[in-house]
């Protein structure tokens, strides 16, 4: 089989606080035929947080917003774009009432993304004697373009960007700027097979080399002393 196949992890339960992920994660690798080695397995925010206890019932979203919020970068109403804790600049700081476990409940981001997924890669390696790659994906905005599109919010045994420079294009020009964030586009891939209204809260990306490594998706912020929009 070659090229890159994007596979969904059907039939993972809804997580309760303290549920085992890792277990309910590797019973989903194992109805899809198991673990490759190269395989790179990505899984929706939500499912962590619920399984991370990171839940809410408020009856003021946005003040839960506002308290998550490192710093407010926009706000017009109840509308706020944040920066979060981790340094993600986002809408309502990652605070979401879709998919929540009932009427008045919020699903808050995992307080460590990067630790939730080394710790489902811990558990899926000691289980099948192979670890994937981790990206823990969310569903976020971007600055000039309509829609959203799944991103890396947290990655384990990976790096999460590929840098180009230094190499050369197919007419020998020399790449000065490209650094590829491959974590985002893994998250990307995968979302094409999950999805908030589809119930498929998992998907194992195969076929891809993935950049070696252990990084954080924090590499993917942008620096401040580059960011032009704060």
């Amino acid at each position: 089989m070659s090229g890159v196949h994007v596979l969904p992890l059907e039939g993972i339960a809804e997580m309760t606080p303290g549920d085992d992920l890792g277990r309910a994660l590797g019973d989903a690798v194992e109805r899809a035929g198991g673990l490759r080695d190269g395989d790179v397995l990505v899984v929706a925010q939500k499912l962590v947080s619920k399984a991370e206890g990171r839940v809410e019932r408020a009856d003021d979203p946005v003040r839960v917003i506002l308290r998550e919020a490192r710093a407010v970068r926009r706000r017009r109403g109840d509308l706020v774009i944040a920066e979060t804790e981790h340094g993600f600049v986002c809408a309502s700081a990652g605070v979401d009432r879709s998919n929540a476990p009932g009427d008045g409940w919020l699903v808050l981001l995992p307080r460590d993304p990067d630790a939730s997924a080394a710790g489902i890669r811990a558990a899926l390696g000691e289980r099948f004697g192979t670890a994937p790659a981790v990206v823990v994906s969310d569903s976020f905005g971007r600055a000039w373009r309509q829609g959203t599109t799944d991103v890396a919010i947290g990655v384990s045994g990976m790096a999460p960007l590929l840098d180009l420079r230094g190499t050369r294009d197919a007419r020998g020009y020399e790449l000065r700027s490209t650094v590829v964030a491959v974590a985002d586009e893994l998250a990307g891939a995968a979302e094409l097979v999950m999805g908030k209204a589809r119930g498929v809260p998992a998907a194992l990306v195969r076929g891809y080399r993935v950049p070696a490594g252990d990084g954080s998706a924090r590499e993917l912020v942008m620096p401040p002393e580059r960011d032009l929009f704060r």
